[in-house]
């Protein structure tokens, strides 16, 4: 032991208790577990604004994947690049999310779980509904927070306009707990929303009305209501989804089975995988033959053959009873809010979202009636400098410096300093051409504006109407008829 330095004993099994709590914090806050505000881990939201910080606008060029990552990777993300890459992959498959957030150009995988190409062939872009995601970050409508390194800054949430925790889901697992949050449909959970904002005692069976029950990206039917009851009314509950299923002639002479769609998380390849195995081991009788006609463009297509003599009903129940043709959704909604792990109902997620769009838009009207004050003093100093522009420019050109130049200008036309400075630093070509009708045009709106967002922000009802008018835009761009079924 170096002289100086001391040993202090201490409990190895305090120590161990602590340094595990510790390190089980950082997963559920860091890794695991999505943020009720805007739905999204730390990676998802750093892959966002890392695309926002490079301009990988929806209406922009693709960009390589690897690009996005190294960003992400050098700026934000302290873990390994594959985290970062699956994460966006994700964002990216249509049978994956309910609404894409990543545009992606490419092979990225498919739903029976084959990997996407390497992410120096791939390319990505954001989508539409992004934008509306990280819409006004840059007018102080959330906080940020220095980067690993501590040399860049960093959203801690998106100030996001999309109810987007409901919308897609989430799923992960930390230590002690996890979360499988199904997804909805956006136009169902806007318009529970804005029931909500207007009816802030709204009754879960009220809310249940416009929102029946998850919208899966692979559609299928839920059978039975109980298990959704259960998930919006605790944030625990099961969902059973059966395939969608046609029955019809296959060919001349024989009757047949046509999958259409899926359980959410079941690929077509695994489901004609088991039934084969089933019919060799005669577990289920009268199957001729099987048929995956699936490909990217018409979606899930598996064609099953019944043969002469059963019925393709007995058939179809022995399928969904053995096969995953029928799956169960484990919903367990927990989130983040205000940092710590917790379990939420429907009306809570929505209400939550809520509370963060009122300080999203309280902070962004502030922001922009700041902004608005300040350049309204500025428009005041021109207005009276360029009632005697000659004296201005007498004054600039007869002063020593510009430190006599600003209090003479300062005491002659009553400005202050910021004014002053403003003057001194304005080009004097611009100065002489600048109108006073533009002038006066300029102020007296900027006098509405000022006045509007003082009103808005004095009144709690008209920010409340503000937010249910934005959400109705959001809902008109993006909402989508439901595919997943419910049954009785």
């Amino acid at each position: 032991m170096a002289e100086g330095e001391k040993l202090i004993p201490i409990n190895i099994e305090e120590q161990m208790k602590s340094a595990y709590i510790d390190y089980s914090m950082s997963v559920i806050v860091s890794r695991a577990l999505p943020d009720v505000r805007d739905g999204l881990k730390p990676v998802h939201r750093r892959v966002l604004f890392g695309m926002h910080e490079l301009g990988i606008k929806a209406t922009g060029s693709y960009k390589k994947s690897a690009r996005i990552v190294g960003e992400v990777l050098g700026k934000y993300h302290p873990h390994g690049d594959t985290s970062v890459y699956d994460s966006m992959v994700r964002m990216a498959q249509n049978w994956s999310v309910r609404y894409m957030m990543v545009d992606g150009q490419g092979n990225f995988g498919s739903v029976d779980g084959d990997s996407p190409a390497a992410m120096r062939y791939t390319e990505v872009r954001m989508q539409k509904i992004s934008e509306d995601m990280l819409a006004d970050i840059e007018k102080d409508t959330v906080d940020h927070r220095l980067n690993f390194d501590d040399t860049l800054q960093e959203p801690t949430v998106l100030p996001t306009r999309i109810p987007n925790l409901l919308v897609n889901g989430a799923s992960g697992i930390a230590v002690g707990m996890a979360t499988n949050m199904a997804p909805h449909n956006l136009g169902e959970v806007i318009a529970a929303t804005k029931y909500l904002i207007e009816n802030p005692k709204a009754t879960l069976k009220q809310l249940m009305k416009f929102v029946p029950g998850p919208d899966f990206p692979t559609g299928g039917e839920i059978v039975g209501i109980e298990g959704i009851q259960d998930a919006y009314e605790t944030g625990k509950g099961s969902v059973k989804v059966r395939a969608s299923v046609e029955i019809s002639k296959v060919t001349t002479r024989k009757m047949g089975i046509t999958i259409k769609e899926l359980p959410f998380n079941i690929g077509p390849e695994k489901v004609v995988e088991r039934i084969a195995d089933l019919a060799k081991a005669k577990k289920i009788q009268g199957i001729s033959d099987i048929i995956d006609l699936t490909d990217g463009q018409t979606g899930t297509n598996v064609v099953i053959e019944i043969k002469n003599g059963f019925e393709p009903e007995d058939v179809l129940e022995k399928l969904f009873k053995l096969t995953p043709m029928e799956d169960a959704f484990a919903i367990n909604a927990v989130a983040l809010v205000k940092g710590k792990p917790q379990t939420l109902g429907l009306k809570e997620l929505l209400q939550v979202f809520i509370d963060h769009r009122i300080e999203v838009v309280r902070r962004r009207s502030e922001f922009r009636k700041a902004k608005a004050e300040d350049r309204l003093s500025l428009v005041d100093g021109l207005l009276k400098a360029i009632i005697d522009i000659d004296k201005v420019i007498k004054i600039i050109r007869g002063s020593d410096d510009a430190s006599a130049a600003k209090e003479k200008l300062i005491k002659d036309f009553k400005l202050n300093d910021e004014q002053a400075t403003y003057i001194l630093d304005m080009p004097l070509r611009r100065l002489t051409k600048m109108s006073k009708l533009e002038l006066d045009s300029e102020q007296k709106e900027l006098k509405k504006i000022i006045a509007d967002l003082t009103a808005l922000l004095k009144s709690d009802e008209n920010i409340r109407a503000l937010i249910s008018t934005e959400l109705t835009a959001v809902a008109k761009s993006y909402a989508t008829p439901r595919r997943t079924r419910i049954g009785a």
